[in-house]
This record gives C-alpha cells, sequence and structure tokens, in this order.
C-alpha cells in the first residue's frame, strides 16, 4: 500500500522469518518458525508465509538483537477467514508485496512479554514508513480487561520459544505506511488486492477536492475514517436513480453533495475499533451524526442519519499514518 521497507532491517536475519524445515519438529524448545509449521490453527499464517517469500526466518536466533529474541504476534486460521483467506489459494487475491509487508507487520525486534502489553502501551514492528520509520502499533484494554493489539484481540500470550515469544490474535494486523489517501489510491489501483478496490471512493474524494484535507501533514490531525466499497457506490446510485456503474459516475453528482456526504464518513482521532463508543452517537466532520452499534466480534456498525439500514465493517483497523480506516459496506448518508 505504500513504500515498505525491503530490507532486512532489524528483524531479518539472513536466513529466517516465520517458517523453518520440517527437521526441527523434534526440537526440545521449538522455535517460532517450529510453532507455526507444527500448530494447526497456523496452517494459514504458514502458507502467507511461504506465499510471502519470508520463509527463512524466526527459526533462529535474532543476531540483530542482543537478545537474539523476536516477539511475533500470530495470527490464527480464524483470523485470516475474516479476510476470506481460509487456504493457501486464497492468499493469491493479496499482492505478493502487501502480503510480505503485512507479515513484517505481525514481528518485532528483540522479547515483548505479556506483562507489558499495557494499555496504550506501543511498540515498534519490522514494517517501516514511506519515511522510513518503523510504524507502531498500539496496546487498548477495554473495561472488560480483555487486550487488543491495535483492533486484534490478543487471545493468548507468551507462548515460548527458543528465539523469542509468540502472541496470538484473531485478527490480522493492517498498516499501509503510508496516509490515508495514499492507502486508498494504493487500494483502487490493485496494489493491496489483485483486484482494484475503493475506486469510486478515490474519485469522489478528487472530485470533492477533500485530498488535501485526508492526507499527512505535519502536526495535522488524526482521522478515522469509514471508507465505503465499490458495491456500496454502486448501491447508491440506485437509492439516488443515478446509475454509477464506473468511478467516474460520481461526477454525475453535484460536488457539494458529494462532499457533504464524504464528511459524513470522517470522524476526529485515531480510533482503533475497540475503542470506538458503542452504541452511542458520534460526530462527523460534515456535523451530522454517525449511529455506532454495538461491539461484537471485534466490529461495530455505523450508520448514517440518512441511512435505512447500518454498514457493516469489511475490513476494519487498517492503521495509516494519520489515522484508521474501516472500510464499510455502505455509504452513509447525512
Amino acid at each position: 500500500m505504500a513504500r515498505f521497507s525491503t530490507r532486512c532491517f532489524y528483524l531479518l536475519g539472513a536466513t529466517s522469518l516465520l517458517l523453518a524445515s520440517c527437521s526441527e519438529k523434534q526440537d526440545a524448545t521449538p522455535s517460532i518458525a517450529s510453532i507455526a509449521v507444527n500448530t494447526a490453527e497456523f496452517q494459514i499464517l504458514e502458507d502467507a508465509a511461504v506465499r510471502g517469500g519470508v520463509v527463512p526466518l524466526l527459526s533462529n536466533k535474532n543476531p540483530n538483537d542482543p537478545s537474539g529474541n523476536f516477539t511475533v504476534f500470530a495470527p490464527n486460521n480464524a483470523a485470516f477467514a475474516r479476510l476470506g483467506l481460509n487456504s493457501a489459494a486464497d492468499l493469491n487475491s493479496l499482492q505478493k508485496e502487501f502480503l510480505t509487508n503485512t507479515l513484517y507487520y505481525h514481528v518485532a525486534n528483540g522479547n515483548l512479554p505479556g506483562t507489558e502489553l499495557t494499555a496504550g502501551s506501543t511498540s515498534p514492528s519490522a514494517l517501516t514508513s514511506a519515511s522510513d520509520m518503523p510504524v507502531s502499533r498500539r496496546i487498548v484494554v477495554r473495561a472488560d480487561g480483555t487486550r487488543y493489539v491495535n483492533g486484534s484481540r490478543i487471545v493468548a500470550t507468551d507462548v515460548p520459544a527458543a528465539n523469542g515469544t509468540v502472541h496470538v490474535v484473531d485478527k490480522v494486523l493492517l498498516a499501509t505506511g503510508t496516509d490515508i489517501v495514499q492507502s486508498a489510491i494504493a487500494l483502487s489501483q490493485a496494489k493491496v488486492f489483485v483486484q482494484p478496490e475503493l475506486t469510486f471512493l478515490v474519485e469522489a474524494v478528487l472530485y470533492a477536492e477533500l485530498d488535501g484535507a485526508l492526507s499527512a501533514t505535519p502536526g495535522g490531525p488524526q482521522l478515522t475514517v469509514f471508507a465505503p466499497t465499490d458495491q456500496a457506490f454502486r448501491e447508491l446510485g440506485t437509492l439516488l436513480n443515478v446509475p454509477l456503474l464506473v468511478p467516474a459516475d460520481i461526477r454525475k453528482l453535484p460536488k457539494a453533495t458529494v462532499q457533504a456526504v464524504l464528511l459524513n464518513h470522517v470522524v476526529a482521532g485515531s480510533l482503533f475499533t475497540p475503542e470506538l463508543p458503542e452504541n452511542a452517537a458520534v460526530k462527523a466532520l460534515g456535523g451530522g451524526s454517525l449511529r455506532l452499534g454495538p461491539f461484537a466480534t471485534g466490529t461495530l456498525t455505523v450508520q448514517g442519519a440518512g441511512n435505512a439500514a447500518p454498514a457493516g465493517m469489511v475490513i476494519p483497523d487498517v492503521q495509516c499514518i494519520n489515522g484508521i480506516v474501516h472500510v464499510i459496506n455502505r455509504v452513509l448518508l447525512p
């Protein structure tokens, strides 16, 4: 989604990331790679590492860390299933570079024990931004005590390995390393999924001249954006009796109308799903009100004042350098 570092970085040794040879299956204290290979609930993670070209890692000690350790937030099979990735073949829907860098975002240098996963704490990952800075993740703790890294629930901590620690999460961690606009453009240009997405949204943002407001600027605001899919815009066209068959059709609508609708999708602050106020109203930048539903299975519904039904989150919790994007399946009407 943006330019990601392909250097070995501090976490990549000459011969190690998420899988190792089967000979390690007999290790008394298995490496992180062996845990992935030998644990059924990490089958898709193993397949992802193969397709992402990062097979030879985390089987050895980390040569670039004094402790020799790594920490991995490991998505289980259910985490990948949330993205429709249930098999090795399904991973072909993702561009290889994006998949590789998504894996990097799950790995950290050194040993990060569960006791340090405290509310508000952050940790740098192996993923770097366009300015070559490590992209961090943050820990969120809800009132009931459940812990999340970004929007992914931590379902197990401190799985020991010979070369570090594994924490298990229930959603794949997603980050772009660039701002909201460039992230959407990357999706629209098929740099994330093999099939383009958010093409109507990108056209709408450019037409409404809101790309500057949604781009990162030094000291600029952090935002939460609910990003409608292409299908959501097509359904809007049916509702308005204005066929929206291709992105350029957005320009059939009055610019002021498109501006008002888009601003109804933006909320101040950088909020992952477990941080959004459930069963509550939040104010959109356009001045309207959005109604958030209950927090369930890691997502919330969101509904505009002009919507007959709420939108569901298709891909929640995408971290950008100037905020969070939640991809939704309905356009939010003021």
